[in-house]
């Protein structure tokens, strides 16, 4: 990168060079950084170090419409405002003149980033869901706007449970706009949330379709074993190294052990797969706060089918301490997901309408038809609060029957 006294005319002559889009450093103000288009538009930036020790880059803005003093001001402003340990932003337009989609790029993605958990996938959301909104002006996100693109979620047909979650995600972006003065009133204080009682989803398994299921994953075991046998013969064959031969006792990858831990337990996947062997103690699983959806430690007993598993499994790969129970086959870390070897086994199970997750409401709707009382279910799921626990308690009359028979 040429570093140069940047000057009025040198700004007005500088061109773009053959195939390429050239920076230029000022020799005067840290920082100062010009980039110059294919095109030949002209745009200030400013470069510096974030806290976690990588650099960047702000935009300042067209060199066109800003003249080099002012570049240079708003540069060392940004600098200073940086050193004090401030959280500074440079914005192309005016306050109160911003998108939505510049806010969430520019400003809220790097705090919700550092801050949040989940902060990823809210951003992901927001992308995804409110791409209507994305070029909007702040200010003009109302309570009519929002209104509108609620209705056309619901006509699409979308659950009332997801645009509740969704609008969760945008109300959070603008009330934090609000709290830090980026715009001037929080706009949808009065926007009342759907009602979700007709919209919770409880799916469990038949018996029949258990069994079902229990078959295929037993064969599946058979046949990756069945497959491992022939490919070691044909290494053989051809004078080369063998693989291990997966052994009777032991399983033949990691979906069995997951499946079953997964209806023994009722975890959610993302917090199964996080799961490391520290967190296994004395029969009872404890799920992290870091990895649990509400961000509350929760400890769940294991039954003696689940021990059974992670002691298969456990002396077959030699996990200990903070290694994770479940690595990925491909380089050890974390497991992104198992979704076809899934998919393929309820195929295989014939199996319908029955996603991972199901295994959870199969979990709790198993132990309320066997008398367990709902507020241990909702100890065991981790539920912060009763009403999610609540669309199981059709699943126990006998229950409310017992109840009115007190009065005999």
């Amino acid at each position: 990168m040429a570093k140069v006294k940047l000057t009025q005319s040198f700004l007005l002559s500088v061109e773009p060079e053959e195939g390429k889009s050239p920076w230029y450093s000022d020799a005067v103000t840290r920082g100062l950084r010009l980039y110059v288009g294919a095109k030949g538009k002209k745009t200030w930036y400013v470069y510096y170090r974030r806290k976690d020790g990588k650099t960047a880059h702000e935009k300042i803005g067209d060199a066109a419409l800003i003249s080099l003093a002012e570049a240079r001001t708003a540069a060392m402003e940004f600098l200073s405002a940086l050193a004090r340990g401030e959280t500074p932003y440079l914005h192309e337009t005016p306050a109160g003149k911003m998108t939505l989609g510049k806010f969430v790029r520019d400003i809220y993605s790097p705090w919700v980033l550092e801050n949040r958990r989940s902060g990823r996938e809210t951003i992901a959301m927001l992308k995804s869901s409110f791409i209507k909104l994305w070029d909007m002006n702040m200010e003009d996100i109302d309570l009519r706007v929002v209104e509108s693109w609620r209705s056309s979620e619901r006509s699409a047909g979308l659950k009332v449970s997801s645009i509740n979650r969704k609008l969760t995600a945008l109300k959070s972006v603008l009330n934090w706009a609000f709290k830090r003065e980026f715009i001037a009133a929080y706009p949808l204080s009065r926007l009342e949330t759907l009602r979700e009682e007709d919209d919770h989803r409880v799916r469990y398994l038949s018996d029949d379709e258990r069994k079902r299921l229990f078959k295929a994953l037993d064969k599946r075991e058979e046949d990756l074993r069945a497959a491992r046998k022939r490919y070691n013969k044909w290494l053989k064959e051809r004078g080369l190294p063998f693989m291990p031969a997966i052994k009777k006792d032991e399983f033949a990858d990691h979906l069995k052990p997951l499946v079953l831990l997964s209806l023994n337990t009722g975890i959610r996947r993302g917090s199964l797969l996080a799961l490391r062997w520290s967190d296994i103690k004395d029969g009872v699983l404890t799920v992290r706060a870091a990895s649990s959806k509400s961000g509350k430690t929760i400890h769940i007993p294991l039954n003696k089918t689940a021990r059974k598993v992670l002691a298969t499994w456990q002396k077959q790969t030699r996990g200990d301490g903070e290694t994770l129970v479940f690595p990925s086959p491909k380089g050890g870390g974390r497991m992104d997901n198992c979704s076809s070897a899934w998919i393929k086994l309820l195929k295989d199970a014939g199996i319908e309408n029955f996603r991972w997750h199901d295994m959870r409401h199969d979990f709790a709707s198993r132990l309320v038809m066997a008398g367990v009382d709902l507020n241990t279910v909702r100890e065991l799921l981790g539920h912060a609060d009763m009403k999610m626990t609540l669309r199981y308690a059709h699943l126990a009359p006998q229950a409310t029957q017992r109840a009115v028979e007190a009065l005999d």
